[in-house]
């Protein structure tokens, strides 16, 4: 595969077909530039219309369907109608890094794809940090909700700022301990090399929990209900950006959608196998089908959860994560390094990429999960008992039970 061009030789290609090498990397820049400008703004059009049929399905309705076939349009109706409005930008509000925000939103979200293997060819950057590059350019959303909050000039939006931050900040605690277990397993942070290592057998079946406390802090992360309290209607309207309009708040928007699908996305790199399956080697190409297949799960059930899970309180979400998704991601890093250290000591560290090399350290792994489960659950069972039993000694009044009657004074 050497001899093929993919974007990571494609001026190496150029040059040795003729072409004089400035004019090779301007060209192969410009290219580059047209594809982050348009690939991920289609993409959100295409995932807007995706969200709201799934929505009507659990609905029970038919969603959009009257502009363009399907509705596949009816995004692209809405989008021209965002774009025609009047844009608007509070007194008081400081201009410059109140216009800086939305942009520094959806940079944030494109940069990662930078990092992200579409095919066992095609990846912007095979960074050997791969992982540390996709949380430090993650975490650049949190300064575009506060400066978006404190410079719009309005009290709800920098509540909502506050709160967002306060979310934001804790929940990337498990998020970066759930993404240490792959890097333990594969021992490398490139995403292209992870990938790799996943032929024979996913890191999901051997660090199941990490894979679920990633989603669950990733949902968390990008937004998405159930803890959509950044923009939590009944308590601080629209969240930091109540002030924005017009193109600017569609930017918001579209960085939302962006950063959901990205991080289904890494999730299907980093546990699902990314882009292996049958016959990528032969036919590169097909890696984008298998990446995108696993990652269109991934999202389908997010989009799911997003539909039928009701919003949680502030004080439900922040204890979620310090009481539950902090203590057991700390503990799944202690077991899953004590256990990779007693497999490798006993030899049973897979020597190949095969199904047969993989099998000893997943069935030891998926063990371990499994004791790690077992005991989350005996937690609840216990906390739920005791809560039980502490309710059966309060006298509730029943629900036919009537009334004392109210007499009126002097009676």
């Amino acid at each position: 595969m050497e001899n093929v061009c993919s974007i990571n030789n494609l001026v190496a290609c150029l040059v040795q077909g003729g072409m004089n090498r400035d004019l090779a990397n301007l060209l192969t820049t410009l290219g580059a530039g047209v594809l982050v400008a348009t690939v991920p703004l289609i993409t959100v059009i295409f995932l807007i219309w995706i969200e709201r049929k799934v929505a009507a399905r659990v609905q029970d309705r038919i969603g959009p369907n009257r502009v363009g076939p399907f509705g596949l349009l009816q995004s692209v109706a809405d989008a021209v109608k965002m774009i025609t409005k009047e844009d608007i930008t509070p007194t008081g509000a400081d201009k410059f890094i109140y216009n800086l925000a939305p942009i520094i939103a959806f940079a944030s979200v494109i940069l990662i794809w930078a990092v992200v293997p579409f095919t066992p060819l095609h990846i912007g950057a095979d960074l050997s940090i791969g992982i540390l590059y996709f949380v430090a350019v993650a975490s650049i959303g949190t300064i575009k909700i506060m400066i978006a909050g404190w410079s719009s000039n309005n009290k709800y939006a920098l509540l909502g700022a506050f709160r967002t931050i306060a979310q934001l900040l804790s929940y990337e605690v498990p998020l970066v301990l759930s993404l240490l277990i792959p890097v333990m397993i594969s021992g490398t942070m490139s995403m292209q090399e992870m990938t790799r290592q996943q032929s024979g057998m996913w890191f999901f079946f051997m660090a199941p929990v990490a894979a679920i406390m990633f989603f669950i802090a990733n949902l968390a992360e990008t937004g998405r209900a159930p803890f959509d309290l950044l923009e939590a209607e009944s308590e601080i309207i629209a969240g930091y950006n109540i002030e924005y309009s017009g193109f600017k708040w569609g930017m918001f928007m579209a960085s939302e959608f962006t950063h959901a699908f990205t991080a289904c996305l890494l999730t299907a790199v980093v546990f699902l196998g990314g882009w292996w399956g049958p016959g990528v080697i032969q036919i590169p190409v097909l890696g984008i089908v298998y990446l995108g297949l696993k990652t269109g799960v991934v999202y389908l059930f997010a989009l799911i959860l997003r539909s039928t899970v009701p919003r949680v309180r502030i004080d439900q979400l922040m204890s979620l994560n310090w009481k539950w998704l902090v203590p057991i991601s700390v503990l799944n890093v202690i077991m899953t390094s004590g256990l990779l250290k007693i497999i490798q000591l006993v030899g049973l560290a897979p020597q190949d990429g095969t199904l047969g090399a993989a099998l000893p350290q997943t069935i030891i792994l998926l063990l371990g999960n499994l004791v790690l489960v077992i005991g989350i659950f005996s937690r609840i069972r216990n906390l739920g008992r005791n809560e039980r039993l502490a309710n059966e000694g309060v006298p509730v009044r029943g629900e036919h039970e009537e009334a004392a009657p109210v007499h009126a004074v002097g009676d």
